[in-house]
């Protein structure tokens, strides 16, 4: 009788280890990925008033020409490159990014708010209203309203405008036609969709884009640049 109770006591756990042992394919259970939190930028600036395109779309590429010596005064002015916008504006180019994403292309920016005290050194400099807006008028740039910006390939390439930024002659206007089919498509491109946005070109740039739906004072207000350790 011993050996039958014994007995039926082992075939139960017999076969509890056999089934462990006969399924040696069976996978562990996977480690749960890591989540990795999101950063938030951190502003150091009034967000109600303005948007800093470089920390919340940073999609868009960057090439402030006047934080460099390549504009057409060959001087830097501005400290460092960012891009400042009224919220509006801001909204309407990051909308204009999203639409050319989803065609393979992208924006790139070359300037965008100019702070007063800038306008007056460019004026110094080129004391010309054909080229420069005076001072105490005020453009556009100077109100965080207008934006100056082409299109690029997924590649980060400038699609051929038929001139460089602030190339100041004929061929820089919309209204030249002798540019070739390609310029005219890529031109056409960035003012259908910027107009579609209600950002409005000027007749002599091809690349400036401004926000007429909200009056902005002229501001001088400057940007901080990173401390340099």
């Amino acid at each position: 009788m011993k050996k039958i109770i014994c007995l039926s006591l082992l075939v139960p756990l017999c076969f509890f280890n056999c089934q462990q042992k006969s399924d040696p394919q069976k996978e562990a259970p996977k480690p749960s990925p890591i989540q990795l939190e999101k950063v938030a930028p951190i502003f150091d600036y009034d967000t109600t008033a303005w948007t800093d395109i470089g920390l919340v779309d940073t999609t868009i590429l960057l090439d402030i020409k006047y934080a460099t010596t390549d504009n057409f005064v060959k001087e830097k002015m501005y400290d460092c490159g960012r891009c400042w916008l009224r919220p509006e504006v801001a909204e309407r180019v990051m909308k204009a990014q999203r639409q050319l994403q989803a065609k393979g292309l992208g924006l790139k920016i070359f300037d965008c708010y100019r702070p007063k005290p800038v306008q007056e050194k460019l004026w110094a400099k080129v004391p010309n209203a054909n080229y420069v807006t005076p001072p105490s008028k005020g453009s556009m740039h100077n109100r965080g309203a207008a934006v100056d910006l082409t299109i690029v390939d997924e590649n980060g390439v400038d699609l051929d405008m038929g001139t460089a930024y602030d190339y100041f002659g004929q061929e820089a206007h919309h209204t030249y036609t002798q540019h070739s089919k390609e310029v005219a498509s890529n031109r056409a491109l960035l003012k259908s969709l910027m107009e579609s946005l209600e950002l409005r070109p000027i007749r002599t740039e091809w690349w400036h884009y401004s926000y007429r739906g909200k009056t902005y004072e002229i501001s001088e207000a400057l940007w901080n640049c990173p401390s340099e350790e």
